[in-house]
């Protein structure tokens, strides 16, 4: 197989599949485990929930699944990709073409306007600003955003920021969207705010999503609940959430 050809099909509807998923921190002669062994796939236009105790490697799990950290065993595919078979480049072509990204602080370009910031993926892929223009604006008129296109994230409220990192993340059309905390950082009503529009446009577009979140109430809407503990993924039923 080409290392530097980017697909955009997988196997049976999956989007992401994690095989014996293993990480493992090491800091001189201390080696310290994150998980071992670890399996997950996602299916294309599934929720899916990660919840558990702080410290036991949600973050770590995500940024495995999204390609930003390599596993120390096992192997991540995305769209149906081999991502250990990738080289650096196609790796990052993978993500800006398959994947989204919401983390809790939006991570917005400050310097740069809402509709910049959401043409930003759409230029790195190569496509006319022209198309990238009229992507961003249709993404952030989609998320309540049409009357903020020219301010910078300096003159946004913490949840118009997030609506517009929801609207970035959105931009190549994903088949996943990753989402760490994604409204850790809002006070409860606009988090239900940003959530289900985050619900919304993953039925309008058939998009999966992938979210890391403590609050256990937003948790239940999604379609499945996986608990991390001691190294591996517990299906939870909505009533244990």
């Amino acid at each position: 197989m080409n290392e530097d050809r980017v697909a955009s099909s997988a196997p049976d509807g999956e989007v992401i599949r994690a095989e014996r998923l293993g990480k493992t921190y090491r800091e001189g002669g201390l080696h310290t485990p994150v998980f071992d062994g670890l399996d997950l796939a996602v299916a294309r236009g599934e929720t899916v929930a990660i919840v558990g105790a702080s410290g036991v490697g949600k973050s770590t799990l995500l940024h495995l699944l999204g390609g930003l950290d390599v596993p120390t065993i096992g192997e991540v595919y995305v769209a149906g990709q081999k991502m250990s078979a990738l080289s650096d480049a196609s790796r990052g072509r993978l993500r800006n073409a398959a994947l989204g990204f919401i983390y809790q602080f939006h991570h917005l370009l400050p310097e740069f306007t809402a509709l910049e910031n959401v043409m930003m993926p759409v230029l790195l892929a190569g496509r006319p600003t022209a198309e990238a223009r009229q992507r961003a604006q249709a993404l952030l008129e989609s998320v309540g955003l049409g009357h903020r296109l020219t301010h910078k994230p300096g003159e946004l409220s913490g949840g118009e920021r997030q609506r517009a990192a929801v609207a970035r993340a959105l931009a190549n059309n994903p088949a996943c969207v990753l989402g760490d905390e994604p409204t850790g950082n809002l006070d409860d009503k606009t988090a239900d705010t940003v959530f289900e529009m985050m619900l919304e446009l993953n039925r309008a577009h058939a998009t999966s999503l992938v979210v890391v979140t403590h609050d256990r109430r937003l948790a239940r809407r999604l379609d499945r609940v996986l608990e991390l503990r001691e190294g591996r993924l517990q299906a939870l039923a909505t009533f244990e959430v």
